[in-house]
């Protein structure tokens, strides 16, 4: 994503005539995302998917599991479609697809297999510039674990994005966070977002096949409670990321050079 991403939405040409106003944020693309399978990706992106769809917003969302790994849209299945970078038109047909300014709020769950392929190509198109230049907040959560693999695409990923549109997540439910040293955090500002772990005996619930959050039918009262009080938290983490996305839209266009109107008649 180059140079022209290390500025992120500093460079929205489109909006410069607004001067320092905030220009409106039409929708979001959020990329759930981690190179090593099994860290909490889908149930994340079940989270966020189905907040959207709480709050009121139209909401769409991308299974790129695949090889047997697309565990998103059989959850989802009436809002998740499966998705794929395997060949150009693929790609061409997803990055489309996120790039369309039409107030829908997407979500990616990306598989394991192919994230260093989606990144590549995003960098590639220099998606996230392009994103914010349309008024798309593109960003990605990325769930931190121990592993050097991890480690090392987190930094690789920092390198390429702003800090804004990459946001560390510690998933609680793999345990304590004894490993945010190997990151290398941006320092300063840096916000990193906490899913609470779950309380035992509630997995078996939310890992049924089309379990919905928001009604919960197959739980029993005391378990939907529990998970009521869960969600609470994760709602909170979630409000929070969405205010710095804000934040950083209003910080970007502060900076942004006021057009000269004196000689306008």
């Amino acid at each position: 994503m180059g140079e022209a991403a290390a500025t992120g939405c500093d460079t929205v040409d489109d909006h410069a005539s607004r001067g320092p106003v905030a220009m409106a944020i039409l929708n979001t693309v959020t990329m759930v995302a981690s190179p090593r399978p099994r860290v909490g990706k889908t149930l994340l992106a079940r989270l966020l998917l189905e907040f959207h769809v709480g709050e009121g917003r139209h909401v769409e969302g991308f299974d790129l599991g695949g090889g047997g790994e697309a565990a998103f849209a059989r959850f989802l299945p009436s809002h998740v479609r499966a998705a794929t970078v395997a060949d150009v038109r693929a790609q061409m047909a997803l990055f489309d697809r996120l790039i369309e300014p039409d107030g829908v709020h997407k979500v990616l769950d990306i598989g394991h297999a192919c994230f260093a392929r989606f990144f590549a190509v995003a960098r590639d198109i220099d998606f996230v510039a392009e994103a914010w230049r349309r008024a798309i907040a593109a960003s990605v959560l990325y769930i931190m674990t121990p592993d050097e693999e991890a480690a090392n695409a987190f930094t690789g990923l920092s390198a390429l994005l702003p800090p804004t549109a990459l946001t560390p997540v510690h998933n609680e439910m793999l345990g304590a966070l004894l490993h945010r040293n190997k990151y290398g955090l941006f320092g300063r500002g840096t916000m990193i977002m906490h899913v609470p772990a779950l309380p035992p005996g509630l997995g078996r619930w939310i890992d049924h096949p089309q379990f919905s959050f928001a009604a919960m039918p197959s739980a029993p009262t005391a378990a939907r409670d529990e998970i009521a009080r869960w969600l609470r938290r994760v709602h909170l983490e979630f409000r929070e990321f969405h205010l710095r996305q804000l934040l950083s839209e209003v910080q970007s266009a502060v900076r942004r050079p006021v057009p000269d109107r004196g000689h306008q008649a």
